[in-house]
C-alpha cells in the first residue's frame, strides 16, 4: 500500500510541476511571483477538479512504443503527401466516407492515445468513440477505392498493435473485418 501511496505523490507532485510550467509558459516570463502563482494555480486546478484515476492493468514496453512514435510519424508524413496531392492535381477531390473500426484493446487509456494517433494522420477524424463496444467511426477523406479503405484498415491495424504490444499485458484477438465496404 505504501508503494502505491509513494506512486500517487510522486505523480500529483509531477501534475503539479506540469500545471506550474504551463502557467509559467503562459506568462512568457520565469520569475519568483509566477512560479509562485503557478504552484497556487496548479494546487486549485488539483483540489477543485480532480481527474478520475485511469487503471492500468499493462505493461510499458519501450521497442513498440518507439516504432510506435515512428510509424505514426511516417503515417503522418505519408497523408500530408497525400492530401498535397489531392489539392494539387486537377479533377474533382476523391470520394470520403466514415468507416467504422473495432478494436482489440479494451483499456480506455490505450483507446484514447489510439484515437488521438488517428486524429493527427491528416485525412482523417475520429466523429464517435463506442466505449462499450470498443469502436470507433472514423471519416476517412479518401475511400474511392477498395484498396484505399483496406490501406486505411491497415494502418489503423499497425496503430493498434504497436499500441497493444507497447502498453497491454495480453491481448484479444484481432476483431473480424467489420464496416469495410466502399461506398457507391
Amino acid at each position: 500500500m505504501s508503494r502505491l501511496t509513494n506512486r500517487d505523490t510522486v505523480l500529483r507532485v509531477g501534475v503539479l510541476l506540469w500545471l506550474t510550467a504551463v502557467w509559467v509558459a503562459l506568462w512568457g516570463r520565469v520569475s519568483v511571483a509566477n512560479v509562485l502563482a503557478g504552484l497556487a494555480v496548479g494546487l486549485v486546478i488539483m483540489v477543485a477538479l480532480p481527474l478520475p484515476r485511469i487503471p492500468l492493468r499493462g505493461q510499458l514496453r519501450l521497442l513498440p512504443l518507439m516504432k510506435l512514435a515512428a510509424v505514426s510519424v511516417y503515417y503522418g508524413l505519408e497523408s500530408s503527401f497525400q492530401l498535397a496531392w489531392f489539392a494539387l492535381r486537377p479533377g474533382p477531390p476523391p470520394p470520403s466516407g466514415v468507416l467504422e473500426v473495432q478494436f482489440a484493446f479494451r483499456s480506455d487509456l490505450v483507446m484514447v492515445l489510439c484515437v488521438n494517433l488517428i486524429n493527427l494522420i491528416p485525412g482523417t477524424m475520429v466523429l464517435e468513440i463506442d466505449r462499450e463496444q470498443c469502436k470507433a467511426y472514423v471519416h476517412v477523406i479518401d475511400v474511392s477505392s477498395a484498396e484505399a479503405v483496406a490501406k486505411f484498415y491497415r494502418t489503423i491495424r499497425v496503430l493498434e498493435r504497436l499500441l497493444i504490444d507497447g502498453l497491454e499485458r495480453r491481448a484479444t484477438p484481432l476483431p473480424p473485418p467489420t464496416g469495410q465496404e466502399v461506398p457507391k
